[in-house]
């Protein structure tokens, strides 16, 4: 069954630490059987919600996913983007 990677930053405070994280985790989410599905800031935001960038990937399944946050190249990433940013991540499965 599918699984659904859900990104959605809540505070961003270096768009160019953002960008080298980008740069890196993109190439490690495909690496790992993601796909891109969205990206960027949400057209429209409702009932609170954050109006920053904002990431759905679909992978395999939810263990993929998973893998992929724990994997050596999206650790990368992560040490990239350190501080610059506050996030909130949720993998779900698919229905």
């Amino acid at each position: 069954m599918s699984a659904y990677w859900i990104n959605t930053f809540t505070a961003l405070r270096d768009h160019e630490r953002l960008e080298r994280y980008a740069a890196i985790a993109g190439p490690a989410m495909i690496a790992a059987g993601g796909r891109f599905l969205a990206r960027g800031n949400p057209a429209f935001v409702f009932e609170d919600a954050t109006p920053l960038r904002t990431t759905l990937i679909e992978f395999p399944c939810v263990e993929a996913a998973r893998s992929a946050y724990e994997s050596p190249r999206y650790r990368e990433a992560l040490a990239v983007l350190g501080d610059a940013a506050t996030r909130e991540i949720r993998i779900i499965d698919g229905i």
